[in-house]
């Protein structure tokens, strides 16, 4: 949960600065705002935390549907494939975007546009329209592509004295945004009287109000960014920025695969769509609190290798737990792949940083990381939805999370060691 949230290891004591630079680094830096009274900085901090809990809604409302969007509108089985797929394409294909958008626009309009856009591409999921639908989701996604970006470089502007706490803070409302459209969809869908369109369409609501809270920030920002001073040389062709990379996006690949198809999985075996969706709600919020702790640990050891390849393990055996033991039993697996899967995102991204020499390497690895990554994670809920459509169920996608767990576990343990990558941050001229 990119995913869930990739935004969730910077929390690191010795590393914090350096976390937040390795998302932000690669945007122009914002100037300094005005000083701000403690009102106003409540509200700044409440209004990213509201933005970041809108960013993640979109994967697991459209989950907690499927069956009802295939039914209801004629999908195919790899038509509901690319619906789970499409969002996750869009965080790789628009993340580039982010730096020309806050460079040009500054970083408070661009986010304000990230979330009027996000909340009209919500709503036009609701139109009970096969292209409507597709649309929508590609704008959503690629809103949530540009925010996930712009938000870390917002905290550190401006709550550079409280950099983890108020990561902290928008880390678990990423988790809770989640969490909530697993868990509440379908009992919306039933509060309207079965209405499809009204479940998906509601979480724009959230969103047109976020943008509304945000509008003030906007007015009084202080315009436009300046640029970064310097670019990375050889960072594509060096092999352990590779493996960093090929960790980030195996790792999420399983992450989103939880997303977008956990609730139709326990669904298939016999479960009520409610208590899937609880069952998966309660699985992101332990997301949370792992990714929370996960990264104090990572840093204390001499590397990275035994706890990267050790949450690999957890995550996949919590998966197979949930595909194949017995459902009195799914709970327990729910928290431990909890456990494992926020684990997994925060050791990620604290080998992001740990692997960078300076915050401008870190801020280049992490952009490669996470454009490579989200386009590569696609792949996952593409092919579970093939899995299903060819075979008429969800037990062979055990073969599949073993494949990337150990894909995961490989270059988790390569990533993990001691070394930095090998490239320098060089001052750009003219």
């Amino acid at each position: 949960m990119s995913t869930p949230s990739n935004d969730l290891a910077a929390t690191l004591d010795p590393a914090d600065e350096l976390l937040i630079d390795a998302k932000a680094g690669s945007l122009p830096s914002p100037q300094a705002t005005p000083n701000r009274g403690a009102a106003d900085r409540v509200l700044l901090g409440a209004s990213l935390v509201l933005i970041a809990f809108n960013l993640r809604p979109v994967f697991s409302s459209a989950s907690a549907l499927l069956p009802e969007i295939r039914s209801e509108l004629g999908l195919t089985a790899l038509g509901a494939s690319l619906l789970t797929t499409l969002p996750v394409v869009c965080l790789g294909a628009f993340s580039p975007l982010a730096p020309r958008l806050a460079q040009r626009f500054g970083s408070e309009r661009t986010l304000l546009g990230v979330v009027l856009l996000l909340a009209l591409g919500t709503a036009l999921r609701g139109l009970s329209s096969v292209p409507l639908l597709f649309i929508g989701t590609a704008l959503a996604g690629a809103c949530i592509a540009v925010g996930n970006v712009l938000l870390p470089g917002l905290v550190k502007r401006d709550f550079a004295t409280r950099t983890a706490l108020m990561t902290g803070f928008y880390t678990m409302a990423l988790c809770a945004g989640a969490a909530s459209a697993a868990g509440l969809t379908l009992p919306v869908e039933h509060a309207l009287g079965g209405s499809l369109a009204g479940a998906l369409a509601i979480w724009a609501l959230p969103a047109l109000a976020v943008g509304l809270i945000w509008l003030p920030q906007v007015l009084r920002s202080s315009g436009q960014a300046r640029r970064n001073g310097f670019h990375v040389k050889g960072l594509w062709r060096d092999r352990l920025a590779w493996q960093v990379t090929l960790f980030m996006g195996l790792q999420s690949a399983l992450a989103y695969c939880v997303f977008g198809w956990l609730v139709p999985i326990l669904r298939e075996r016999g479960l009520d769509g409610v208590t899937a969706g609880a069952i998966v709600s309660l699985s992101v919020m332990v997301q949370a609190a792992s990714c929370l702790i996960v990264p104090h640990i990572a840093v204390r050891g001499k590397d990275q290798r035994l706890i990267n390849a050790s949450l690999c393990g957890v995550a996949v055996t919590a998966l197979l737990g949930l595909l194949f033991a017995p459902l009195s039993t799914v709970w327990l697996w729910a928290v431990l792949q909890g456990i494992g899967q926020g684990g997994l995102i925060a050791a990620a991204m604290t080998t992001i940083v740990l692997r960078s020499r300076d915050p401008d390497v870190a801020a280049h690895l992490s952009g490669m990381a996470q454009c490579v990554g989200y386009l590569l994670a696609a792949v996952g809920p593409l092919i579970v939805g093939l899995i299903r459509g060819w075979t008429g169920s969800f037990s062979w996608c055990a073969l599949l999370f073993v494949a990337l767990g150990l894909g995961a576990a490989i270059n988790g343990w390569k990533a993990g060691r001691s070394v930095d990558v090998n490239v320098r941050a060089v001052a750009k001229t003219g």
